[in-house]
């Protein structure tokens, strides 16, 4: 029963990473409206199951480098509370990465969701 306890409790740090992530980070609040308004045009335009796919995987992406993003700062800041050139470039190659997948979800999302609103106007 045990092992029952440690896992809720590993699903309860999660969680609060996330929320931890989503109060203090200005664009996974971007990211959040964006996944709000992405599943919200998903089930108005009643998307096929292999496009809640395409778009569930891009948003998925996103969020896990945001998430990474943020854990790197945290981490970063930590280590290093002084400036330095390497401690900067770890922030920006984890910025960059979630640049990568955020612009990658974008074209997703247009690819994915283009015809459904084309067809409806």
């Amino acid at each position: 029963m045990e092992h029952k306890f440690d896992l809720i409790g590993s699903i309860r740090n999660a969680l609060r990473g996330i929320i931890v992530t989503v109060k203090t980070q200005r664009n996974a609040r971007i990211h959040l409206l964006a996944t709000i308004i992405v599943i919200a045009v998903g089930f108005a335009f009643q998307v096929s199951r292999g496009d809640w796919l395409w778009l569930i995987a891009a948003i998925a992406a996103v969020w896990i480098t945001e998430l990474l993003n943020t854990a790197i700062e945290q981490l970063t800041d930590l280590a290093s509370p002084q400036w330095h050139p390497l401690a900067r470039d770890a922030k920006d190659i984890a910025a960059g990465a979630v640049l990568v997948s955020a612009i990658a979800a974008l074209v997703v999302g247009v690819v994915v969701l283009a015809p459904y609103i084309a067809a409806h106007v």
